[in-house]
């Protein structure tokens, strides 16, 4: 009987692959949840993660078995989204399954180096001056929370501890003193395999503050000490999607915003955008099961209450204006700025996502940042992630000063801008604890105050404009809606 129920399984399995299709009947359905792998199955080295897309409504049982089919395990399937985690030391999985369905960023990410692992480098955060001072108040330095009218908005409301932002980022240091009282341990997780993992260890931070940093701009305690974030009085869970390489992986997302989602958290910050790629194209191998599975990663989360806020990135690109040519110079400024591919399909994940609050930066003077990226229709809404060209007429730093582990730190960047659009949100949310992802959105958008396009932008004065501002006052490719309102926020 046992090798009667492993011939049927592998065969169910079989067909499946071989048709490229997971839609299946009710009976199908009920195929055996044992599916051992053929007995062609090799082993070639390390086990290498995939993330696999079936057909929506695809039960867990047939997942693995397809899975299982291919010679891969099944480490974590989402049913809702009908969209897998799964490893595999076989090199022929992603061909047996379908390149059409499985995607490695590991194996992509391990061909494309030579000897030693190289980090990431950084494109969506700017370094500033590391400081470890902290037992003194340091929020006279934020002109930031200035800017965005927070400390007369904490004079009404501080938010409520009944909403919860993840921080999907690097990890957030469960013992600084300014986060300690807003972290939920219990609601944080991490995803840096893939599968979510509650332990300490696993959701706080190694080799990047960034997530920490990030944390105390939304939530950072007002007590006289150190920084105040824009809602100290609602809670924060770690989400770490960033690996110890810096890397944010696909399946790092998918599970951190699913994580989320079923967790009932109100918002989640994500101040980054998803490797291997700046773009990811809608029509091209690989890069097509990417974009599926955040996709519907996403659209679960809003039809589960949550709202996503998302950096636009620090490559000062138009969004929505394809390159003529990505090879051409004139399209690649220095290292650091990727071109837009020319097919328009190619987006910034997860910030030119439906449904997400795409957020560009702002200096002090309210003046988009020359390395924040743009374009109409793909901006929202701008917040302040500093520029050092455009520090304050007091003379404190251009940067944004948040916590850091054992410390405080200056940065700029659009993940700067994106936890403020968060706070914002969370405040928001305290106030109309009924709105639904798509009412907080629009709340954002009616709020914000308006910023028209500069009428000059030649930043380092040549004579020649450094970007173009296309669109009205009330909406346009800088500043989206607008600059957020905290105190605006409380009042509505």
């Amino acid at each position: 009987m046992p090798l009667l129920r492993r011939v049927r399984a592998v065969a169910v399995s079989a067909a499946l692959l071989a048709t490229g299709s997971f839609a299946v009947s009710a009976n199908a359905q009920a195929a055996p949840e044992e599916a051992p792998p053929p007995a062609d199955c090799v082993e070639h080295g390390s086990a290498l993660r995939y993330l696999v897309v079936f057909e929506p409504g695809t039960s867990a049982p047939l997942a693995e078995a397809g899975i299982a089919a291919a010679c891969g395990a099944t480490t974590s399937y989402h049913p809702q989204i009908a969209v897998a985690v799964a490893v595999s030391a076989d090199p022929g999985f992603g061909s047996r399954i379908g390149p059409h369905r499985a995607y490695s960023a590991q194996l992509d990410g391990l061909s494309k180096r030579t000897g030693a692992p190289a980090r990431k480098k950084d494109g969506d955060e700017v370094a500033g001056t590391r400081t470890a001072e902290g037992a003194v108040d340091r929020t006279a330095e934020q002109w930031d929370m200035d800017l965005i009218r927070a400390a007369e908005a904490h004079a009404v409301s501080t938010g409520s501890r009944d909403v919860v932002v993840g921080v999907l980022d690097s990890g957030i240091d469960p013992t600084h003193p300014d986060l300690v009282g807003a972290l939920d341990p219990e609601l944080s997780a991490g995803c840096t395999t893939g599968v979510a993992d509650p332990a300490t260890a696993a959701w706080s931070p190694t080799t990047s503050a960034h997530g920490t940093h990030v944390a105390g701009v939304i939530a950072a305690a007002d007590d006289g000490l150190g920084t105040t974030g824009v809602a100290p009085g609602v809670r924060i869970a770690s989400v770490k999607v960033v690996d110890d390489d810096g890397f944010i992986y696909p399946e790092y997302a998918v599970c951190g915003f699913m994580w989320a989602a079923e967790r009932g958290m109100t918002i989640t910050n994500n101040s980054y955008f998803i490797d291997p790629w700046v773009f990811t194209c809608q029509d091209k191998a690989g890069q097509a099961v990417v974009y599926e599975a955040v996709r519907r990663a996403v659209e679960h989360a809003t039809a589960r209450g949550v709202l996503t806020v998302a950096a636009m990135g620090n490559s000062a690109a138009d969004l929505t204006k394809p390159a003529l040519d990505p090879q051409s110079p004139t399209n690649a400024a220095s290292e650091d700025v990727k071109p837009r591919p020319v097919d328009s399909s190619c987006l910034v994940l997860p910030a030119q996502l439906r449904n997400v609050v795409a957020v560009s930066s702002v200096g002090a003077d309210q003046v988009k940042a020359g390395y924040s990226s743009y374009g109409l229709g793909a901006v929202d809404v701008t917040a302040p992630g500093g520029d050092r060209k455009q520090q304050p007429d007091d003379g404190r730093s251009g940067c944004v000063l948040s916590t850091v582990p054992a410390g405080y730190d200056y940065s700029c960047g659009t993940s700067m801008a994106a936890p403020h659009v968060s706070g914002v949100a969370a405040l928001l949310a305290s106030r109309h604890p009924q709105a639904d992802a798509p009412e907080l959105n629009r709340m954002l958008n009616q709020q914000a105050e308006t910023l028209p396009c500069p009428a000059d932008y030649d930043l380092n004065g040549t004579g020649a404009q450094d970007a173009y501002c296309t669109g009205y006052s009330e909406y346009n490719g800088f500043y989206g809606h607008g600059l957020v309102d905290a105190l605006a926020a409380v009042r509505d």
